[in-house]
């Protein structure tokens, strides 16, 4: 390197000696101002936590639903004669669709991967109505159904997707854990939830409470 170094003119390699010796210095600041810090402690930098996020929110999105939910044999010939008018009137507008809350007692008549058909006394036939217990809880329709949690309360739509799942994982914690893996064929179930109106006659439940009526 010396030969090489010895070949380039004087001001050149003064140059070069100057840059060297600066990124030396840099380096050393920077070690001497490096600080290793735990697991703990990098979590509490970062901050925002979905899990915690879901746990503090659940219960009062709970709230709201319980304290909103229609009746599914009032809410379904409404929806029947006009869809929309019915979301508006009993939901909140989510993008695709109103999400709404509703409540209903019906007996299970069929059930695939934790998505359970329900029959409901006074509901017409053509309205199929499901509710979905796990393990996998698909969509964001708890995240949606206040209306109040919002994409820019958020830093990015990574947070916003993440609350959404963490959400549903809470929900299961909460709320499908005394019925997990029950076989709930022939059982009437009493269910508090919501859904997204997108097909009008299909109705999937993200359930906010759910009871075994012996």
């Amino acid at each position: 390197m010396s030969a090489t170094l010895n070949s380039v003119p004087g001001d050149k390699r003064i140059k070069v000696y100057v840059a060297a010796a600066f990124a030396l210095v840099l380096f050393a600041l920077m070690a001497f101002d490096t600080k290793v810090i735990s697991l703990t402690e990098l979590e509490s930098t970062v901050g925002f936590s979905p899990q915690q996020f879901a746990q503090e929110t659940f219960p009062e999105i709970q709230a709201y639903v319980e304290n909103n939910a229609v009746d599914a044999s009032v809410l379904a010939p409404e929806v029947l004669q006009d869809a929309s008018a019915a979301g508006e009137r009993y939901g909140v507008a989510a993008g695709i669709g109103h999400i709404v809350p509703l409540s209903l007692s019906g007996v299970v008549v069929e059930g695939r991967g934790g998505v359970y058909t329900l029959e409901v006394a006074d509901v017409p036939s053509d309205i199929v109505i499901r509710v979905q217990t796990g393990p996998a809880i698909n969509g964001t329709t708890l995240r949606d159904t206040t209306g109040n949690i919002q994409f820019g309360d958020f830093t990015n739509q990574i947070e916003y997707q993440d609350v959404g799942a963490a959400l549903n994982d809470e929900m299961k914690r909460q709320v499908l854990a005394d019925i997990s893996g029950q076989d709930l064929a022939g059982k009437t179930l009493e269910v508090v939830g919501s859904f997204t109106m997108i097909n009008p006659k299909n109705w999937l439940i993200t359930p906010v409470s759910i009871a075994i009526i012996e």
